[in-house]
């Protein structure tokens, strides 16, 4: 591992997380939230784990992400475009009439984007598909898939992972984004997951679980579960805080599905920056 590894990916962390803010703000709309709870596990992903190259966003042997809480395209644009598939200016066309940067990923659209998602529940069974195509193909990438922890209360997210816990679908990771809110309340008060990880297990899944803003965590993490998925489908639990990076947005349920207003955007972004 590079000695400057950890340090350079809490740099683009934060550089991310500036980017969400501007991105929702110059839009007037967005999930906020939920992408600022996904910052540091895109970081990672897009900076270490992934095995893509932006000058060839198709290239057959590529390892292919998708984002199955598609409301947090904020987060995912701004973690492509910090890794070059787009200009970060492309950004403030976010949710505009004709721009690549929808409000939820289109594989049609938008570089670097492997699946449409924004109906919850879905993605992991695009990620399994991926990865039985591979091997029918006789290719070697791996599958990484992100869900929302209320997402996990879909029941197409069990039907996939029964599936792929029976066949003991390799190459594949799924990374919950466990930040505990969901659109009107919490988790718990909603349809309480846990317990989450022994849920997963009893799927014959691998279970792995870290602190989800912990650079250093992750990268051990997710290098652990790219190893151990060469056995079986893994499942990251990564904790994580709900606006995270902002004090007035961490945890609170009104921040899932809104973009702050000027007043906002500033004391975000003298939070993010440094400031008081």
């Amino acid at each position: 591992m590079r000695e400057d590894l950890i340090p350079s990916l809490r740099r683009r962390a934060d550089r991310i997380r500036r980017m969400v803010l501007h991105t929702v703000h110059h839009a007037g709309c967005g999930h906020t939230g939920g992408s600022l709870s996904a910052v540091e596990i895109l970081t990672v992903l897009y900076f270490h784990v992934l095995r893509v190259d932006p000058a060839q966003p198709a290239r057959i042997g590529r390892d292919r992400y998708v984002q199955s809480k598609g409301h947090a395209s904020p987060a995912y644009y701004a973690a492509l475009a910090e890794r070059g598939y787009f200009p970060p200016e492309e950004l403030a066309s976010f949710d505009a009439v004709g721009s690549r940067l929808q409000g939820h990923p289109c594989m049609k659209r938008t570089p670097g984007v492997d699946f449409s998602t924004g109906s919850l529940g879905q993605g992991l069974s695009a990620a399994i598909g991926m990865a039985l195509g591979r091997d029918r193909l006789g290719l070697s990438f791996d599958v990484w898939c992100l869900l929302g922890d209320g997402e996990c209360q879909e029941g197409q997210v069990w039907e996939a992972a029964m599936y792929a816990g029976v066949h003991r679908t390799t190459g594949l990771v799924a990374i919950v984004d466990y930040n505990a809110v969901q659109l009107a309340d919490t988790v718990a008060r909603t349809l309480d997951l846990e317990p989450l990880a022994e849920k997963w297990r009893a799927f014959r899944w691998q279970v792995a679980e870290c602190d989800g803003h912990d650079v250093a965590a992750l990268v051990e993490t997710l290098d652990r579960a790219r190893r151990d998925a060469a056995a079986g489908p893994v499942a990251v639990l990564a904790r994580t805080v709900k606006g995270k990076g902002v004090s007035f947005m961490e945890g609170d349920c009104a921040w899932h599905g809104r973009a702050p207003d000027d007043e906002e955007f500033t004391r975000a972004m003298r939070e993010l920056e440094g400031g008081a």
